[in-house]
């Protein structure tokens, strides 16, 4: 990484000053990544539940259209999808609670 571009006076050292706006930036990029991986939960947390609650419209929809083995097929793997969506909306709450107590 080169330091040239944080050398604003052009002295060739960085300065106190300098130092700080480079500790400012890498404070505002942390809090941008935190900002980014707490969007990034929440909407993955949301659509496992939307998806909970919509696959059972889903086995209805593939019934009602004629689509008795798709119905079947989806019926089938519904214990293992709800099961692992459970689990990722579990840990969200569970994390965010932990989060909190610090």
């Amino acid at each position: 990484m080169t330091f040239d571009k944080y050398d604003v006076n052009k002295d060739g050292k960085i300065d106190e000053v300098e130092w700080q706006k480079l500790a400012l930036e890498d404070r505002w990029r942390e809090l941008y990544d935190a900002d980014s991986k707490r969007d990034t939960q929440r909407r993955l947390t949301v659509a496992c539940a939307a998806g909970m609650l919509l696959y059972p419209f889903a086995i209805v929809a593939a019934s009602a259209l004629g689509l008795d083995t798709a119905a079947d097929l989806i019926a089938d793997i519904a214990t293992v999808y709800v099961v692992a969506a459970s689990g990722v909306v579990a840990a969200y709450f569970g994390f965010n609670a932990m989060e909190a107590k610090k």
